[in-house]
């Protein structure tokens, strides 16, 4: 009878322990899983965070900093205008100042004054091609007056010859990376010389003179003119700017009609001798 109780008793004390041991088991388990779901969500957690964070902090640097109509991804170095710039460069010129009658003109034209204006392109920093207008203003010596003008030559009468001209130029810059350089300047095209007498025809309220014209020629020739020019370069970061001071001489050459011949007193041939401004 003893036996059979003592069996009993440790039967009953190793299901207590194997339930014990069985409890614990789980228990174990269920922490462990319930501590990896935490860690899982406090990860999560973070990486969500920090990803939001980075991805709004990215976001808002990238949109405060870019400058206007910068492509997202470009660089923002600092231009260099010393790279050639892309596209179409156009260049322009304006200049005034005197010209001097050489070789066949002497008897027929005296000193007198000139200005230009002209546009184009630039097709190198060597090589620019002008469309030039240029307006000659020339006197009439007295003893030529005297002897033609219809109204005389006294006091009262005097002349003009006025040269006009529409005229294609290439420019060629000797020393285009040069603060102080020179070029070479010289084109043709078409040109429109009158000759006009004129004559005394009174005075006007204040007591200046009035002259009409008394007698004028004139015909239209093509011609030619070529010369050199200096030049100060303004402006650039790097000394490279576009707009020139310069002084220019050419000499001028017209294939005006031949002594003799209607409207003609022979070929035109000027200095013109010109200060100004291209760009």
């Amino acid at each position: 009878m003893a036996f059979p109780v003592s069996l009993s008793s440790l039967r009953r004390v190793a299901l207590a322990g194997a339930a014990i041991l069985i409890c614990g088991v789980l228990a174990q388990a269920q922490t462990a899983s319930l501590s990896h779901s935490s860690l899982a969500a406090d990860d999560s957690s973070t990486v969500s965070s920090a990803s939001w964070s980075s991805s709004t902090d990215f976001a808002f640097t990238d949109a405060s900093s870019a400058e206007p109509g910068t492509p997202a991804g470009a660089s923002s170095g600092q231009y260099d205008n010393r790279k050639p710039r892309g596209g179409r460069q156009y260049a322009f010129e304006g200049g005034a100042g005197f010209n001097a009658p050489i070789g066949n003109d002497l008897p027929y034209i005296t000193w007198g004054g000139n200005f230009t204006v002209g546009g184009g392109l630039r097709f190198a920093p060597w090589l620019s091609l002008l469309g030039e207008y240029s307006f000659i203003d020339d006197k009439l010596p007295g003893a030529f007056v005297a002897a033609n003008n219809p109204a005389g030559g006294g006091n009262g009468s005097g002349g003009n010859t006025h040269i006009q001209s529409l005229t294609v130029e290439p420019v060629i810059d000797l020393f285009p990376k040069s603060s102080n350089g020179a070029y070479l300047i010289g084109g043709g095209g078409w040109y429109h010389k009158s000759t006009n007498f004129t004559a005394l025809a009174g005075f006007d309220f204040y007591g200046y003179p009035v002259y009409v014209n008394a007698a004028s020629f004139s015909s239209n020739q093509g011609g030619f003119n070529g010369g050199f020019g200096i030049y100060h370069r303004m402006g650039g970061v790097y000394g490279d700017g576009t707009a020139k001071l310069f002084a220019e001489a050419r000499y001028l050459w017209i294939d005006t009609p031949k002594v003799g011949e209607v409207n003609g007193f022979g070929r035109t041939e000027l200095i013109p001798v010109t200060v100004g401004v291209r760009w």
